[in-house]
């Protein structure tokens, strides 16, 4: 359910391995309530709806005793029907988002376009295995599941950095920034920016 002058949308999926909800406003002040089961993605989608002014909240649970992939790859999922709900058909917004996060030694660009058109582009090395006890290769992964259900164009790019904490970080903070920008309605518009009229 999609509610067009507020943005906001309300997305619930479960399976024999998750169980999820989860609450997004776009028009928010970065307001967060997350519990999933796996602290450094509640910390990684904290940071998500603060640098992107999002009202989220997200309960999650999932078989974390076997590991996180599951979880992660569902709120992936959840979050881009999430997002692609409140936005609605044709929304008359600015669509294409860039940033450039610094976070120390690390600088981290995100480009995207809400294009419906999912595509990730993952162009970032990261030495370590695990931040914690967080497999670090599941934030491609959320991300994989985040653009291919919110219909993103999503190109992630690490132009420098060391510390695994740092680059996981500013890439979910870069992202919030992309997003916010993308997301922002242009008063121009009377629908989708978009030679063809539609996405």
């Amino acid at each position: 359910m999609t509610d067009i002058t507020l943005r906001k949308s309300q997305i619930s999926r479960q399976t024999k391995e998750t169980q999820i909800s989860i609450s997004l406003c776009l028009d928010g002040s970065g307001k967060a309530t997350i519990d999933t089961g796996v602290p450094f993605m509640d910390h990684m989608l904290t940071l998500l709806a603060v640098h992107g002014f999002f009202d989220l909240t997200v309960q999650a649970k999932g078989d974390t005793e076997v590991d996180g992939h599951h979880t992660v790859e569902d709120l992936g999922i959840c979050l881009g029907q999430a997002l692609k709900q409140a936005l609605g058909t044709n929304a008359p917004v600015k669509r294409f988002g860039l940033a450039a996060i610094p976070m120390d030694e690390t600088l981290v660009r995100i480009a995207l376009d809400l294009s419906n058109r999912p595509f990730l582009a993952y162009e970032v090395t990261i030495k370590d295995s695990k931040v914690g006890t967080f497999d670090t290769e599941l934030a491609k992964e959320f991300l994989r599941s985040f653009s291919l259900h919110g219909g993103i164009t999503l190109h992630v790019d690490m132009i420098r950095g060391e510390n695994s904490h740092h680059i996981i970080e500013a890439i979910f903070k870069a992202l919030g920034r992309a997003l916010d920008q993308a997301t922002t309605i242009d008063p121009r518009l009377s629908g989708a920016l978009s030679s063809k009229g539609t996405l």
